[in-house]
């Protein structure tokens, strides 16, 4: 006589997961961009729409509206990220998030982005690397409330 044990583990619709993402990178996006706007303007107003040569003149419209998308665009990612690495709690997946956000101050906001604004010869170039801490704030916040709201809409969408 065998005795088997089951576990009954919902299988979730891929659709559902990185629609939740690019919900969570919005939402992640515009609460880091407020803190951003609050902190440190120039960064949203000059920096991040040069990188597409949409700034200078400043440019905060521009520069939030590139933010959001990339927000998006990084929360797909952490979809993925949550798929593959078999995440399957709340609070992981916050913890996830908020190592996400630390992994994307690293390396495109503190890697990257100076290089790439360098290239474009952009007035806000910061220096190679940027450590800034309180970008690593923003990202950290953004990466916190992504897992957040993906936690909220992976069981919903």
């Amino acid at each position: 006589m065998s005795t088997t044990t089951e576990t009954d583990r919902r299988i979730a619709d891929p659709s559902a997961s990185w629609q939740a993402g690019v919900v969570g990178g919005i939402v992640g996006a515009l609460g880091m961009a407020a803190l951003v706007v609050g902190m440190n303007t120039p960064t949203v107003a000059v920096a991040i729409p040069s990188l597409y040569g949409l700034a200078p003149p400043p440019n905060p419209a521009a520069g939030l509206f590139v933010h959001v998308s990339h927000g998006a665009m990084l929360g797909v990612v952490f979809a993925a990220l949550v798929g593959t690495l078999g995440v399957d709690s709340p609070t992981k997946t916050v913890g996830l998030g908020a190592g996400w956000g630390v992994l994307t101050w690293i390396g495109l906001a503190a890697l990257v982005m100076p290089v790439w604004l360098g290239a474009v010869g952009s007035p806000a170039s910061p220096p190679f690397p940027n450590f800034a801490p309180p970008s690593l704030l923003w990202h950290l916040v953004y990466g916190v409330v992504l897992g957040g709201v993906y936690v909220a809409l992976e069981d919903t969408l």
